[in-house]
């Protein structure tokens, strides 16, 4: 058996097993860390930024990839900051639909590759401090979920 074959299998066989997707960091820095974990069960994805502390400059450079499994005519976000349990603070926005600027993930079809590097302005003058989970979903035109993510933030940093 060819080694590539070896690994798609054990690839196959460790999902099958697994109930839940691995928690992922994107970056632990002195006293700023942020893990995430998807929360959309048939699917994980990719995503990363350069340094923890790229955040603070309130715009930073990201990459994220995923195999989209339904297409984007229409994109919507929606962030819940979650403490102890309970949702304190809700934001939501329309990433792509009419009237809106068409990003370059707009009008993407059912199985293309969505690939995103470059700068990304969070809008905000600092990140709140504390322990605490961002859940981030972004839906279609169809309400169907193209990708969601629990983020944990733990932030000690002294503005």
């Amino acid at each position: 058996m060819k080694t590539s074959n070896v690994l798609l299998l054990l690839v196959l066989l460790y999902i099958s097993a697994s109930t839940e997707w691995p928690t992922h960091t994107v970056c632990k820095e002195d006293n700023l860390e942020i893990h995430y974990k998807s929360c959309d069960p048939q699917q994980d994805f990719a995503f990363s930024i350069d340094r923890c502390s790229d955040i603070a400059t309130h715009t930073f450079n990201i990459r994220a990839a995923v195999v989209l499994r339904h297409s984007i005519k229409e994109l919507y976000v929606k962030l819940d900051m979650i403490i102890n349990g309970k949702t304190v603070l809700t934001y939501s926005e329309t990433l792509c639909g009419p009237g809106h600027s068409k990003p370059m993930f707009c009008g993407m079809k059912k199985g293309e590759h969505f690939y995103y590097e470059g700068p990304v302005t969070l809008g905000i003058k600092e990140i709140p401090q504390g322990d605490y989970t961002l859940s981030a979903k972004l839906t279609n035109q169809d309400h169907v979920t193209v990708a969601c993510a629990d983020f944990t933030v733990k932030n000690y940093l002294d503005y």
